[in-house]
């Protein structure tokens, strides 16, 4: 298992399959807290706690929008209303799970002080876990770290609860946002494999793992989350909504561990520290690839020409490199079938018994 805290699993009144993923995944795990989520409504909490029946240990997270914006053109709704709706959420909650948390939507667009007033208002009201939602991916990380200071410090009964950050990614800062809430005091961060979410995304678990991981130093914290399961976990989530990683994506992206400039590949065969700030088998990689392209150098094709089994002396390598070269400027990357035949002498480009004369794709979801 990769090792998760926290599955928050669907809303469970959203539809009958959230409802039905939501009591199969808490009737199925037994070492992680289960959570399903719930607008302040009697009805919406009622079917969120009926779903987590079987849970090993349960959670209802309760949200409303508590900005300006949100409460003038949304909710239609007073300050007052919002910390009595939100109060009486947490109140109800409470008796149906083991743990309530509460999210106030839009939270780093609304004033400093009238939050700090509904998070203390839900604390009272029995919230163990307080989310602050960059609901739209504004906020900058010195903003971010400004914010969780403030509240941490003008919420009543703040040292009896988790801070939890929750940021999306339509500026490119989910990841950056992320940490430094963690850096202000926020023990929990709501994110995604693969970043996958509403518009750009939110924040990357695997990044944010990671982060802590390599930089344990800087924040003096960790996880429980079994690093080696990143990797294929991000494969699996893939395959199942057909949603591809792009190539460059941070940790789990096929170019991660991938070098081709020649000047890295040199720098890795002399000591891998030079290029890489964390090994790949930490993220369930099995190893670093050096791409063998046009910005390779002698010394990556001597080594994977070693591996293929061939030695050649000075003036065959100058003569298969200058060949490499020629072959890597018509296509993106060089592989071993070519080396193996360059290094014989053979025209890597010539035609096999067999042509493809045209393919067919069709598929369905």
């Amino acid at each position: 298992a990769l090792g998760v805290d926290v599955l928050e699993a669907g809303f469970a009144a959203a539809s009958p399959d959230d409802f039905a993923a939501i009591a199969r995944i808490a009737g199925t795990l037994r070492s992680t807290t289960v959570c399903a989520l719930a607008r302040c409504q009697h009805g919406d909490i009622d079917s969120a706690a009926r779903a987590l029946e079987r849970a090993w240990r349960s959670r209802i997270h309760v949200f409303i929008s508590t900005s300006p914006l949100h409460r003038e053109h949304k909710l239609g709704l007073s300050r007052q209303q919002v910390v009595d709706a939100a109060c009486a959420a947490v109140e109800r909650a409470r008796g149906l799970c083991h743990e309530v948390e509460f999210s106030a939507e839009d939270a780093m667009r609304t004033e400093p002080e009238f939050l700090a007033e509904v998070f203390s208002a839900v604390v009272a009201a029995g919230a163990t876990t307080l989310n602050a939602p960059d609901t739209v991916g504004y906020m900058t990380p010195a903003e971010i770290a400004q914010r969780f200071a403030f509240l941490r410090a003008h919420v009543r009964g703040a040292e009896s609860v988790v801070f939890s950050a929750h940021c999306h990614d339509d500026l490119g800062l989910a990841a950056a946002n992320s940490l430094a809430a963690v850096e202000a005091g926020a023990r929990q961060v709501e994110c995604t494999i693969n970043g996958i979410g509403e518009r750009a995304g939110n924040a990357a678990l695997e990044e944010i793992v990671m982060a802590l991981k390599v930089r344990g130093a800087h924040f003096g914290l960790d996880t429980r989350i079994d690093t080696r399961k990143l990797y294929p976990t991000s494969r699996l989530l893939s395959q199942l909504t057909g949603q591809s990683v792009q190539r460059n994506k941070a940790i789990v992206g096929d170019n991660a561990f991938a070098h081709e400039s020649g000047i890295h590949q040199h720098g890795m065969l002399r000591h891998r520290d030079t290029y890489e700030i964390m090994r790949p088998q930490d993220v369930g990689i099995a190893d670093t690839r050096l791409v063998l392209g046009k910005h390779s150098g002698r010394a990556a094709l001597r080594q994977r020409l070693a591996v293929l089994g061939h030695a050649p002396d000075e003036a065959t390598l100058d003569a298969i490199f200058a060949r490499f070269k020629a072959l890597a400027d018509r296509k993106r990357e060089v592989h071993d079938e070519d080396l193996d035949a360059i290094a014989l002498g053979q025209d890597p480009d010539a035609q096999g018994p067999w042509r493809l004369v045209q393919l067919n794709t069709n598929t369905h979801l």
